[in-house]
């Protein structure tokens, strides 16, 4: 059963984007939205386990909230709007906030 992990929260703050890939299944993916975009930010310690992973990891992105923080997306990583975002939540079986 596959997994969307929906992540809002900034890296720097706590330990959710380090649990949640301690837990991530091989058919699972994994958005990043609001703060949690700051993942991205080159030379971080985020953006290094992301990158280890980046041959298997399905990783999105919300464009808006990029957007919003100025930030570049990376090549291996998809942007999406909120239609896309709606889709993926079908996509996948189910969907996990780590709230």
């Amino acid at each position: 059963m596959s997994t969307l992990h929906v992540l809002s929260h900034s890296p720097f703050t706590d330990n959710r984007l380090t649990s949640c890939l301690r837990v991530l299944g091989a058919s699972d993916g994994v958005l990043l939205s609001g703060d949690a975009v700051y993942a991205l930010q080159p030379g971080t310690a985020p953006l290094s386990a992301l990158q280890a992973r980046r041959d298997t990891l399905r990783l999105f992105v919300l464009d808006e909230d990029v957007q919003a923080r100025g930030l570049q997306v990376p090549d291996w990583v998809k942007s999406v709007d909120y239609p896309a975002f709606v889709e993926l939540s079908i996509h996948y079986d189910k969907v996990n906030s780590w709230l």
